[in-house]
């Protein structure tokens, strides 16, 4: 007999966030989220979107096994900001089967109905701040860092139950074989215009690394507040996410442009930690993961593209080509075999223009489906 389960306990969420590590055994594109990062993620009280948003998770078991896992989310900051009656579903992984599946979004329904919502949208974990999309095209290779991974079956699954696209997203990739050294030839040229402007490029100062983090937050939710769903970030969330960066982030691929000391603009890489993470056994840092992880850092060779924007006002400038020119120079300087850009709207031509000028190849789509209540 099939049964839906709240997670309300230590045990159910363990349990929650182990299910992916069983569904995907076997399969070699699987990285494991790290335990504790989700764990905290997942607490009230630790992570500070439940300051203002509610959640509930559900896991779905046939017997006494798991089948199935999904979370309802009631994101109060975004249907403030676009004056919406909008619900969520994340956390969505499950078996390949119809009735399975049918059973989790049924209950997802049911939540966010209760709360008079009358629009869902999803996967989305917590929302497009964080991990969002459903892998649609691209299967061939593990995700890059803070990317989700789906097996092909996810979408027929929800199709069937009347889901239909909301919005695509983009991922490029480029190597050291196939990037144009344009933006590369043209950025001292750009950087003497800018200076004119008093507008100079500079990496990120680790020294002041909290005073930096606030002006970026300013320029985060300023520059990308006409972006589709995009909902600016309390103080308290870009400072968890920030210091949580902060852990594998080399200042050199986070750059900014400023103009007598205000940010006007910035771009951040991470490195592709998942290069190590999909060798740590189920997400555990210990007893071996840890060692894992730090003998294994210094080895990534990749980066994800993860963020760039400039303010309005300072747009068109040259200043996106520098920001791009800097983490191009620095992947080089560091000889590493790969970058991913991602993600973008599908239909941002102002950021997916430059990025396929400069070399960058669609591989992967991700898709957010919607469905009326």
């Amino acid at each position: 007999m099939r049964v839906i389960k709240p997670v309300t306990d230590k045990k159910d969420l363990k349990a929650f966030i182990d299910f992916p590590h069983t569904l995907y055994a076997g399969d070699p594109n699987y990285v494991p989220e790290l335990f504790i990062a989700q764990r905290d993620l997942l607490t009230p009280g630790k992570h500070p979107f439940f300051q203002h948003s509610t959640i509930a998770l559900f896991l779905l078991l046939d017997g006494s096994e798991i089948i199935g896992r999904i979370a309802a989310i009631e994101n109060t900051r975004h249907n403030q900001v676009y004056e919406a009656t909008d619900g969520f579903f994340g956390f969505f992984d499950c078996i390949n089967d119809e009735d399975a599946a049918e059973l989790l979004i049924q209950k997802v329904h049911q939540w966010l109905e209760a709360r008079k919502l009358t629009r869902v949208l999803g996967p989305v974990n917590f929302s497009t701040n964080e991990v969002c999309g459903l892998l649609i095209e691209g299967f061939d290779g593990p995700p890059v860092a803070m990317m989700p991974y789906n097996a092909p079956y996810y979408l027929p699954l929800l199709e069937k139950m009347g889901y239909a696209k909301n919005v695509d997203l983009r991922a490029y990739r480029y190597t050291v074989e196939n990037y144009s050294d344009r933006s590369l030839k043209l950025m001292d040229r750009i950087k003497e215009r800018l200076l004119r402007n008093n507008i100079t490029i500079r990496h990120i100062n680790m020294k002041k690394f909290a005073e930096e983090r606030d002006a970026l937050r300013e320029v985060y939710n300023k520059a990308w507040d006409k972006n589709l769903g995009f909902v600016p970030m309390s103080d308290a969330e870009f400072e968890y996410t920030a210091n949580d960066l902060k852990l594998i982030l080399d200042p050199k691929f986070c750059i900014m442009a400023e103009q007598e000391g205000k940010i006007v603009g910035f771009a951040l890489a991470i490195p592709d930690i998942n290069q190590v993470l999909i060798k740590i056994k189920r997400g555990r840092l210990f007893p071996t993961g840890l060692i894992k992880l730090l003998a294994n850092k210094k080895k990534i060779n990749g980066i994800r593209i993860m963020l760039l924007g400039v303010v309005d006002g300072y747009r068109k400038m040259g200043i996106e080509a520098c920001l791009y020119g800097e983490i191009i120079r620095h992947f080089l300087e560091k000889k590493m075999k790969y970058a991913e850009a991602s993600w973008t709207l599908e239909h941002n031509d102002m950021v997916n223009r430059p990025i396929e000028d400069i070399g960058g190849k669609l591989y992967r789509k991700y898709r957010i489906l919607e469905k009326n209540l």
